[in-house]
């Protein structure tokens, strides 16, 4: 038996749908608007929400984008309205909803519709995290209204950013609703008339260019001038600098200018840090909601300590270790110096004051500056000499032999 939450202002169309849904074995809960539909939700999750679009006190559109921006959006919803538009329908799925239903509501459509919903397994609203719950900052604001007007275009996007940052839910946004979703990397090594086929109409996501082999270089090559034809976006990413990916790493320039007719480039954490105390909560939050750990919250100074500490990988780092928080913190209320012990292992050498060696004759006191810079520096970036040669504005060949001379081992090898 599931338990669904029928969300109408108007009482013919609860009583209604209640009364089928019961004959079907299922457990129904209404409400009227949607300060009631909040309350239940916040009482525990329904296993599908059907959600009008048009009432008195708040739309559904707007209930749809708090529960996305809340972490509560972990639930199958399909909306209803009576008088909807394809663009609201568009938007709708596009932060978060399955499907959508017109008013007056056929019986075998609105049975099959459940049915559908409560098989599916709702996809980006299980992922944890959406865009609309990465916060509300101006940066983040301002990134996603770029996505939007973006996203009716066709043209292929190259997104941008550093290791972690989770491109995918940024793709996401630009996916078309109820269209193919293909992660490409190694479908790529599939036949590409194979991988049209699955991919037409909708969007393929290429995770990171620099891991892509000649042979599937040149299969997205035949996807993307087949993309017109076949309405199908293709959107990239690469943590690389670009021209780096083409003259070092050996990427197909003119594949590559290609892909980036349009290019964004996605925040770092640190550069909407304001948002991480709201990230942590959502993320904490629906691990207790699955039962994936016991009941826990955040003090005031666990947030403060996540929000100022340095995450070598975002969002990555961030999601690891917000787990890491819950499953081991001994109190039900997760502290500062939890996050102490936690965050350690994500950046072992912290962002400290450089206790400057001033007695030092100037040589050695230059050295040991220099050792301290480079290893803050190896750390900050998770190992990576490339990185490191561009933040230090060294040659990768004298970085080398510079932290070689320093007695600094990065532990391993750089990655092609």
């Amino acid at each position: 038996m599931s338990q669904i939450l029928v969300v109408d202002d108007e009482i013919g169309i609860r009583e209604l749908l209640s009364e089928i849904l019961a004959d079907e074995g299922h457990s129904v809960q209404v409400a009227e608007n949607a300060a009631n539909a909040r309350s239940l939700r916040s009482a525990g999750r329904p296993d599908l929400v059907l959600l009008d679009i048009w009432m008195p006190d708040t739309d559904g559109i707007t209930l749809l984008k708090e529960w996305a921006a809340n972490g509560q959006l972990t639930m199958p919803v399909v909306m209803m309205s009576g008088h909807g538009t394809i663009e609201t329908a568009v938007e709708a799925t596009r932060i978060g909803a399955i499907d959508f239903l017109e008013k007056p509501i056929a019986l075998q459509k609105l049975l099959a519709t459940v049915r559908r919903a409560l098989k599916s397994d709702s996809g980006q609203t299980q992922s944890g995290l959406t865009l609309l719950s990465l916060g509300r900052s101006a940066v983040m604001a301002d990134l996603r209204k770029r996505l939007a007007q973006i996203a009716a275009l066709s043209v292929p996007v190259l997104l941008r950013g550093e290791p972690g940052v989770m491109p995918e839910l940024f793709a996401r946004f630009l996916h078309q609703p109820n269209t193919p979703w293909v992660s490409a990397g190694a479908a790529l090594n599939d036949t590409p008339q194979e991988l049209l086929g699955q991919a037409a109409g909708g969007l393929i996501f290429v995770e990171e260019l620099s891991a892509l082999t000649r042979s599937q270089q040149k299969s997205l090559a035949f996807l993307l001038g087949k993309q017109e034809k076949t309405k199908t976006r293709i959107v990239s990413f690469t943590a690389e600098e670009p021209a780096r990916l083409a003259a070092e790493l050996g990427f197909d320039a003119a594949l590559l200018a290609r892909l980036s007719e349009v290019s964004l480039v996605l925040p770092a954490l640190r550069e909407h840090a304001e948002d991480i105390p709201d990230i942590a909560g959502i993320l904490l939050a629906q691990l207790v909601e699955t039962k994936i750990c016991p009941p826990r919250h955040f003090s005031t100074a666990a947030l403060n300590a996540l929000r100022q500490y340095h995450w070598p990988s975002n969002l990555q780092d961030l999601q690891s270790a917000v787990k890491n928080l819950a499953l081991t913190a001994l109190e039900e209320e997760i502290g500062a110096a939890d996050v102490e012990r936690v965050s350690a292992q994500f950046h072992p050498t912290n962002d400290a004051q450089v206790d400057l060696p001033l007695e030092l004759p100037l040589r050695e006191a230059r050295e040991a500056f220099e050792r301290a810079y480079f290893e803050q520096l190896l750390a900050r970036e998770a190992g990576s000499i490339a990185r490191v040669a561009e933040k230090s504005g060294l040659e990768r060949t004298h970085l080398y032999r510079k932290l070689k001379s320093l007695g600094i081992t990065t532990g391993k090898k750089e990655q092609p």
